[in-house]
């Protein structure tokens, strides 16, 4: 995906490790107090059905009573578990109990790696919102509806002692989440720099997003490359260890996956976000997390336009 999330940092000096705990508050934006008051400021039970869009709901998933929704749980602030260690929280997940609330039905978060998400799309749930960036090969997969834009950012630590260039990455470890547009496009910095003959660059892929941004802070890689929010929130949580390197690129839409060719629940999705969106609960949930400046104002069913 084009931008994702992280959970909060834990330092443990003694063994030079980071532990990424079940995340408590921060945002992109915020840290600290500021952003524990922010953090679920936006009560989702006040979200009212909607009748009309409720009734364009399929009548399988309207009679099951319940909307289920595959989510990559360490992606904060996007995607995330509470203190409790097994409670999601995050805009996604705000953003998916409000539909559920749009649509008259309990929203129940299945949790996936991010990999996995596409190819499970109406069989283990009815639903993807993982802060996926809309790309036209998994639309070859999957319809999306768009809900979001963000941008990719590179992360250092503080003060950037491996020097790191993001216009010469060659001889570099770059740590990326798997399955990511991030993770690609590292794989194609590695494959230009070898046919360029130059230092050889080493992709660090992990299947958490938090075990990319803790590869920075132990060492172990020298960037790391994810979604502009996702690597904001994991700057903020890192107590200033981390850094962003030069400004975020490349924004591009994010989407909601729904099973390629389920037409009819396509339009109720793409119907309900654009009722959050109208009536002012979606600028609250994004402001409530600090990643407004994510927002964008059109539900469409798989966009031509991706940026």
């Amino acid at each position: 995906m084009s931008m994702h999330g992280l959970k909060k940092f834990a330092a443990a000096l003694a063994g030079a490790a980071l532990l990424f705990g079940a995340a408590a508050c921060g945002t992109s934006d915020d840290t600290g107090d500021a952003a524990a008051a922010k953090q679920g400021a936006f009560d989702v039970a006040s979200v009212k059905k909607d009748d009309a869009i409720a009734a364009m709901v399929p009548k399988s998933i309207a009679d099951s009573g319940k909307l289920t929704v595959g989510m990559e749980l360490s992606y904060a602030p996007a995607e995330f578990l509470a203190d409790d260690g097994k409670t999601p929280q995050g805009y996604d997940v705000d953003l998916a109990k409000a539909l559920g609330k749009v649509f008259g039905l309990d929203t129940e978060i299945v949790s996936s790696t991010f990999d996995s998400i596409v190819p499970s799309v109406g069989s283990k749930y009815d639903l993807g919102i993982t802060a996926m960036t809309i790309t036209q090969e998994r639309m070859d997969a999957v319809d999306f509806v768009s809900y979001y834009k963000a941008g990719s950012s590179w992360a250092v630590k503080k003060g950037n002692p491996e020097n790191v260039d993001t216009d010469d990455l060659c001889g570099m470890k770059i740590a990326v989440q798997v399955g990511t547009t991030q993770e690609e496009e590292a794989n194609e910095i590695k494959d230009q720099c070898k046919a360029d003959g130059k230092k050889a660059v080493e992709v660090l892929p992990s299947k958490l997003q938090t075990d990319a941004a803790t590869a920075v802070v132990t060492g172990k890689a020298d960037v790391f490359y994810a979604d502009s929010p996702v690597a904001g929130y994991a700057i903020s949580q890192t107590g200033d260890q981390l850094e962003e390197l030069g400004s975020a690129e490349g924004v591009v839409k994010q989407g909601i996956a729904i099973k390629k060719g389920d037409t009819e629940l396509a339009k109720a999705v793409q119907a309900g976000m654009q009722h959050l969106m109208d009536d002012g609960d979606y600028m609250k949930i994004l402001k409530a997390w600090g990643v407004e400046n994510g927002a964008i104002d059109k539900a469409e069913i798989d966009p031509t336009d991706l940026d």
